[in-house]
Order: structure tokens, then C-alpha cells, then sequence
């Protein structure tokens, strides 16, 4: 999806979105959160009745102040004093409102959040490769902020509208007639309608305005940064004049946009002041004629000014509440996005006590239209090490993403222990796999930290036993912080080899009977590799071990080696007897001997000895 949504997107049903929202403002399991809602709404209807209050004071006030009546000067001052204390009282509910309500709004969004991030977790390999994380984490950002900013105007802004309008409607008709109600709903209604008209239509003038300053930093940055060429074709002025076009047509639309809100502004004005002039003209024909006193005047006056002080704002808050159903909407999307891979009801947990892992007959495809694996079987006994080799595309990571059951398979079983991986759990299952994959992603936290994933709740012991094993604690406590050091994001602040050793360690603590190894040193270089293979050989001892490799020479040692190639299996067997049999392996053998044949050597690095044994002797220990 894209980072932003469009103002001309279609908006979203507003109950609809709403209600999948209701649980969350009103938690069954939280009596406390509902006792705060409550208090709130209480406290909306106690501030709208105290500022309904305070025309009537103003009112009566007014009234006492005619002439002839000065003996009645104390209760004026009395009724002004009650004027100002409700005009107080009104700010005060409100901000109590606020500060009740808070926690609620606060509490929902945190509760739909960890919802969503929840159900991120449980989606496939498949739609987190296919999605654009930064723009996943954005829908749900936007949408758990839009929670709080629109039930704030939808609970305390248009509900409270709402009611204060028919509440002086219901003033009107009693104290003045059907006449000024019909004229309010007249132009409630025409203000409503202009609003939106126009709030729509600028809408559109500040896209254009964005897109033109858009067009006028992408000139700028474009120009900046091919200065040379700029110079070479001496075309300093025709960039100068393209700048200024675009700067130009910014301008255009700024001004359009700004004009677009003096004329809402003026609109708005003009509706509002022809209805107060209407509805005050009408109160003083009827105090001229013995129907109305001094005081209603200066009712209607405030009443009326009370009515349009939320609906000045109606522009922002329509604005603000479609952009949060679309929001809201959005990130529901994500919620509602089906889980691909799913337990089985009532899946047991997978039971391991050999490790023994079995492809039997699979058949897999990302697409439909193209199958990967074409009935791919093999077996890789308990403590055994099966090497999986063949050119890029054959679908070697594929088998490793298959026995993590990233993605369910079309046709065959994969088992471990000879239970089938697609009827447990899936937490057992990953539970009983260790993988150390090819490109090693770092948390951006300690090293104590990373290594420590891989079993919650380990001691600070057993991450140093399980650095030790993988040759990297005397690396770490040279560190400044020793196990506290920060390695950045994505673990940029460490080496290759050293996040291999911190894969390898995290691996080692989770202690896994089936380990996989998917090209865990193919981007480190030589001597790195030959280090890394040194670790790798000892954790791999008495565990059920799956190699994906490229570089053949890490996988001379394992008991089986199959070659895949256009997601068959085309040759298995040892080392030795796949070179003497002369086929694909042994071609892909003799290409990467002459590759490192003609390898150059750095000045001052000698080649080791047991690296060029590999070449001259394939198998090196035979």
C-alpha cells in the first residue's frame, strides 16, 4: 500500500468502521475503561447543559436591567455572577472530559495496535515479502492515531453539536415558534452542505499544490545533483528557467488553495450572520410588539453563537474524520488479511526424540503457473548431515523454508520424527529447527541481547557458554561494553563473520535436534569462511544437519549430497563418488577449482595450505 491515502479515496461506511471498533472503546474484560466512558459521556451532557444554562442567565440579567426595575440590581449581579461560573464550569467538564477519557482512547488504540502487530506475525512469509514494511508499519501507525483524534470529534464535538442543536430547537419552539426552528435546521443544513462542497474543492487545490511542490524539490534536487553535466552543457540558465517554471506553477496553486479558504471562511461568515441577523430581527419585531423582552434578544444572540462555535470548525473536523475511516479502514485491511498458514484444530505438539527428517514426494510453487519442486524426496537420518547443492534458482532455500513450514506444500509430505509438519503446531515445530541463514539480520540492540533470542529467559551464562562455543566471547568482551554493546541497525556495526559467530551462538542456545545451515558462509570471504566452517562442523556433531550450499567445498564432509536442478533431484550421493561420476556436481566442481585457481592473492596473505589441498586434491582429506 502506499505510504499516504489520497483525500479522493472512497470513504469507507463510518458505521461499519465503527463498529469493528466498538469493542475496543467498550472492553468486556475492562469494567474500569467503562467506567471512565461513562464518566465522560456524563460529563459531555453536564457540560452541555451548564453552557445551555448560560444564555439564560445573560437573559435574565438583561431583564433585570430595564428601567424600573433597579431595585432587582443584586440578583442581576447574582445572575451575572451564575453567567460567568457556568462559562467556567463549561471549560472545567470539558477538560475533566479530556482527562477521563484519555485512558480510554489511549488504552484502545494500544489494544488494536497489539492486535495488529499480533496478526503480522501470524501472516505468511509470502505477504511480508510481497509488502513494503515501511508502508505496513505506516497503515498502522496512522491508524491507531486516527482512533484518538476521531472519537475525540466524534464523541465530544458531533455528538455534543447534535444534541446542543436540538436543544435549541426545542428552546426555539417553545419560547419563539416553529418559524425560528425551521429557519436554524434551513441553515444548519445550507452551512453543512457549503462546507463540505467547498472542503472538497479544496481538497483538490492542495493535492495540486503538493504534487506542484513536489515537481519543484525533484527539479531542484535533480539539477543539484547532476551539477557536472549542467556545467559540461553550460545549461545553468535552462535550469534556472525549469526551476522557476515549476516554482512558478507552486505558486499558482498556493495562492489558489489560500484564496480556497478566504472564500469558506467567507461563506461560512455570510451563512451564519444572515441567520443571527434573521433570528435577532425577528426577536426585536416581537419585543417591539409586547412579545418578547430585552433579554431574549441577547438569548438568541448566544444560543446562536454557541451553535456556530463547533461548526466553524466542521471544515477541519470533515476533513479529519475521512481521513480517519480511511486510515482505520486500512488497517483493517491488514486485520482482515487472511492468515495463509494456519495450526490444524486441535494440532499436537511435535514430538522430537531422533531428529530424523523426510521429504517424501513434494511438490511446491509460489505461482500456480510455474511449480518449483517437482516431487523432490530424500532423508536425512538422525545426526546425519545432508548437503542440498545445485545451480541458483534450483530451489535449494526453497527445501529450508518448506521444513520451517513458511509455506504449506501442493503435494507430498515433509516429516520429522515421521510426524507431519503440516498437522502440529507451528511453534513446536520452529521450536525444533536451528537455522543459520546467509544474510544474518541483527536486532538493533546489545550483543547480550542477539544472542540471547534464541531462548527466552536464558541466564547471562549461558549466553557467554554459547558465545564461547561459537568463538566469538573473547571478541565481545573487547567490546567498550562487552555484552551491552549496541550492533545498530541490522547489526551493521559488526562484521560478516562476527554476526555469523552471533547466529551461530544464538543457534547454540537454542540448542534445536534439526539444524540448517542455508549458505551460511558464502559472502564471507576465505578465511572468514574457513573459520566460520570450523564452528559450524562442531555444532553440527550429533544434530540432523540440512546444508543449502553454493560454494561445494563447505560441504565435502557431509554423509549425502543431492543436486538439485530445476527442482529435481538429479545426482546424491558422497563427495568422492558425485566428482567420479562426471556429471552436473562434477562440472560445477571443476568450474569453482579454476575460479579459485585464478583467484588473486592480496599482497602480504599467503593462500592456506588446506585451501589449495581442496584444489589440487578434490575432497581435501580425501
Amino acid at each position: 500500500m502506499p505510504p499516504s491515502t489520497p483525500d479522493n479515496s472512497p470513504l469507507p461506511p463510518v458505521w461499519a468502521t465503527m463498529r469493528r471498533f466498538f469493542p475496543y472503546l467498550w472492553p468486556a474484560d475492562a469494567p474500569a475503561l467503562r467506567r471512565r466512558v461513562a464518566i465522560a459521556m456524563a460529563l459531555v451532557l453536564v457540560a452541555k447543559i451548564v453552557s445551555l444554562a448560560m444564555p439564560f442567565a445573560y437573559k435574565g440579567a438583561i431583564d433585570r436591567m430595564a428601567p424600573g426595575m433597579e431595585s432587582g440590581a443584586s440578583l442581576a449581579i447574582a445572575l451575572v455572577v451564575a453567567y460567568a461560573g457556568a462559562r467556567f464550569g463549561s471549560v472545567l467538564f470539558d477538560n475533566l472530559r479530556n482527562a477521563i477519557f484519555e485512558r480510554v482512547g489511549q488504552e484502545a488504540g494500544r489494544r488494536l495496535a497489539d492486535d495488529v502487530f499480533v496478526h503480522l506475525h501470524r501472516l505468511s512469509l509470502r505477504f511480508h515479502l510481497d509488502r513494503r514494511t515501511g508502508a505496513v508499519t505506516k497503515i498502522v501507525e496512522r491508524g491507531t492515531k486516527s482512533i484518538d483524534t476521531m472519537l475525540y470529534f466524534l464523541l465530544f464535538n458531533i455528538a455534543p453539536t447534535v444534541l446542543e442543536l436540538a436543544a435549541v430547537c426545542v428552546i426555539f419552539f417553545v419560547k419563539f415558534g416553529p418559524g425560528l426552528v425551521a429557519a436554524t435546521l434551513v441553515m444548519v443544513a445550507l452551512y453543512i452542505w457549503f462546507t463540505r462542497t467547498i472542503t472538497e474543492w479544496r481538497n483538490q487545490l492542495r493535492r495540486d499544490m503538493v504534487d506542484m511542490d513536489t515537481s519543484a524539490v525533484a527539479h531542484a534536487v535533480d539539477s543539484l545533483l547532476n551539477f557536472e553535466t549542467v556545467k559540461y552543457f553550460g545549461a545553468e540558465e535552462r535550469e534556472a528557467a525549469r526551476y522557476s517554471k515549476a516554482m512558478r506553477r507552486y505558486a499558482d496553486a498556493a495562492v489558489k488553495s489560500e484564496n480556497s479558504l478566504a472564500w469558506l471562511n467567507i461563506g461560512q461568515s455570510l451563512i451564519t450572520n444572515l441567520m443571527m441577523a434573521g433570528a435577532m430581527g425577528y426577536t426585536v419585531w416581537g419585543w417591539s410588539r409586547g412579545q418578547f423582552s430585552t433579554g431574549d434578544v441577547v438569548l438568541v444572540n448566544t444560543l446562536l453563537a454557541q451553535l456556530f462555535r463547533p461548526l466553524d470548525l466542521l471544515g477541519m473536523v470533515y476533513r479529519t474524520i475521512r481521513q480517519g475511516l480511511i486510515d482505520m479502514e486500512a488497517m483493517y485491511k491488514l486485520i482482515d488479511t487472511a492468515t495463509e498458514i494456519s495450526d490444524a484444530p486441535g494440532a499436537p505438539m511435535l514430538q522430537t526424540h531422533a531428529g530424523e527428517v523426510r521429504f517424501d514426494h513434494v511438490h511446491f510453487s509460489y505461482d500456480p503457473e510455474r511449480e518449483i519442486l517437482h516431487g523432490v524426496s530424500f532423508t536425512v537420518p538422525a545426526g546425519k548431515t545432508l548437503a542440498i547443492v545445485g545451480p541458483s534458482g534450483a530451489g535449494k532455500s526453497t527445501i529450508a523454508r518448506l521444513l520451517f513450514r513458511f509455506y504449506d506444500i501442493q503435494g507430498g509430505r515433509i516429516l520429522i520424527d515421521g510426524q507431519d509438519i503440516a498437522g502440529v503446531t507451528q511453534q513446536s515445530l520452529r521450536a525444533a529447527i536451528g537455522i543459520v541463514p546467509q544474510d544474518m539480520v541483527l536486532f538493533n540492540d546489545t550483543v547480550g541481547y542477539n544472542i540471547g533470542y534464541g531462548r527466552e529467559g536464558a541466564t547471562q551464562a549461558e549466553i557467554e557458554a554459547a558465545a564461547r562455543a561459537a568463538s566469538i566471547h573473547d571478541f565481545i568482551m573487547g567490546l567498550p561494553q562487552g555484552y551491552a554493546t549496541r550492533v545498530g541497525e541490522r547489526g551493521l556495526k559488526l562484521s560478516g563473520g562476527e554476526k555469523q559467530r552471533v547466529a551461530i551462538a544464538r543457534t547454540l542456545l537454542k540448542d534445536p535436534p534439526v539444524l540448517v545451515l542455508d549458505e551460511a558462509t558464502s559472502a564471507l570471504d576465505s578465511r572468514t569462511e574457513t573459520e566460520i566452517q570450523d564452528v559450524l562442523r562442531s555444532i553440527s556433531r550429533k544434530r540432523t544437519t540440512l546444508i543449502v550450499a553454493h560454494r561445494l567445498s563447505t560441504v565435502v564432509d557431509a554423509d549425502e549430497i543431492i543436486v538439485l536442478e530445476q527442482g529435481r533431484i538429479v545426482e546424491r550421493g558422497r563427495h568422492g563418488d558425485l566428482v567420479r561420476a562426471d556429471g552436473l556436481y562434477a562440472a560445477m566442481w571443476a568450474r569453482q577449482a579454476t575460479e579459485r585457481d585464478d583467484m588473486p592473492v592480496e599482497p602480504g596473505i599467503e593462500p592456506k595450505i588446506e585451501d589449495l589441498f581442496e584444489v589440487v586434491v578434490p575432497g581435501g582429506r580425501g
